[in-house]
């Protein structure tokens, strides 16, 4: 079986830099709990352009907190199952190597060769895709499964696993 895993919000929790790096600049105390439902910059949309520069900040894919037991569980996965990071890394200039450097740091059981970093995931083509994006479910041809996060709570239509225990229990 060949399963992609994205990393935004999946296995690297973008979500929460966004709001730790909002906080830490404008002096706010805005949660994860706030936000549920919608994006960050919807909670504080005067400050969106703000946001949306994290995404050009140097170090911002570099030094996210890996997802609770993304680790262990995609380990586990990728001893039973061909297992490969499909990320979004083309769109903003440092995110190809900080996310590539990410990967060394924190899944160095992920090799290069299973690291897929592109523009556009409609390429891919195996059994299963786990991403927290609809339009990325949408056009996969195999198992979609909806990892939640805030932005996603109300989306439907889709096999949904809430945390990375879920996942283990669905595909271990």
């Amino acid at each position: 079986m060949t399963i992609f895993v994205d990393m935004d919000e999946v296995i690297a929790d973008t979500y929460g830099e966004h709001i730790r790096r909002y906080n830490q600049k404008f002096g706010a105390n805005l949660t994860r709990e706030q936000c549920m439902g919608g994006e960050v910059w919807q909670q504080v949309p005067e400050h969106r352009d703000h946001l949306w520069q994290h995404y050009y900040e140097p170090g911002f894919f570099r030094n996210l907190e890996p997802i609770p037991y993304s680790r262990e569980v995609l380990q586990a996965l990728s001893g039973k199952y061909e297992v490969y990071v499909a990320s979004a890394a083309m769109q903003f200039p440092n995110s190809l190597i900080e996310k590539h450097q990410w990967l060394d740091e924190h899944f160095p059981f992920i090799h290069w060769r299973n690291r897929i970093l592109c523009g556009d995931k409609h390429i891919l083509r195996g059994d299963v895709l786990i991403d927290d994006r609809s339009h990325n479910l949408q056009a996969f041809q195999g198992r979609s499964i909806l990892f939640t996060s805030p932005h996603n709570i109300h989306t439907t239509g889709f096999e949904r696993a809430e945390d990375w225990q879920q996942v283990g229990d669905l595909l271990l």
